[in-house]
């Protein structure tokens, strides 16, 4: 199993100790041709906006787009939840938009509005939750399954092979996410 893991900007050599540490490939993705034979993609946190706008001019967005809406299961952590939502609430332009679901950015303020949360992401029980500068979700469509609330706020679902986070996961020393997001792909 080869995870890829978007690496042009933002949080990215995080999420691949984790996935190395639990045993699978995990390739660095700077340009177009590092997105051949990969099983599943972790879009991570980050500058979304940036994120969105070297996709582009590195010639991967299309790519990354068909190959989510063709099925490869992905893990987008805050910014990474922004690149896939359908709308921004703010008005902005939307990115991947293969995510039915509505976000806010930096939602909870900036660097000083950062803080730490416990709760159940799915199944998985008691996660420490880490958010930075973090977006929560406004909207979704019916058929996304929310995971995760913080104040009656929406920070993590999944629709089909998509999880979206608004928490960074990968900023602690709980594997159990990337664990399930392993499952998902084997």
């Amino acid at each position: 199993m080869k995870i890829g893991v978007l690496a042009v900007q933002g949080a990215f050599i995080e999420h691949k100790k984790i996935i190395e540490d639990l045993g699978a490939e995990c390739a660095e993705i700077r340009q177009k041709k590092d997105l051949e034979d990969i099983d599943g993609i972790i879009l991570p946190g980050g500058e979304s906006t940036v994120q969105g706008k070297l996709l582009r001019q590195l010639d991967m967005f299309d790519t990354i787009r068909s190959k989510i809406l063709e099925g490869l299961p992905v893990l987008a952590t805050c910014a990474g939840l922004i690149l896939l939502a359908k709308d921004i609430d703010s008005g902005e332009k939307s990115h991947l938009g293969t995510l039915p679901v509505t976000v806010r950015r930096n939602a909870y303020g900036r660097q000083l509005g950062s803080f730490k949360a416990t709760g159940d992401v799915g199944k998985i029980a008691d996660f420490p939750e880490v958010f930075i500068r973090a977006p929560y979700i406004t909207e979704t469509s019916e058929d996304v399954s929310v995971l995760a609330t913080v104040d009656s706020k929406i920070v993590g679902v999944r629709y089909k092979n998509q999880i979206g986070l608004a928490f960074h996961p990968e900023m602690t020393q709980d594997y159990r996410i990337h664990e399930e997001f392993l499952r998902l792909i084997s």
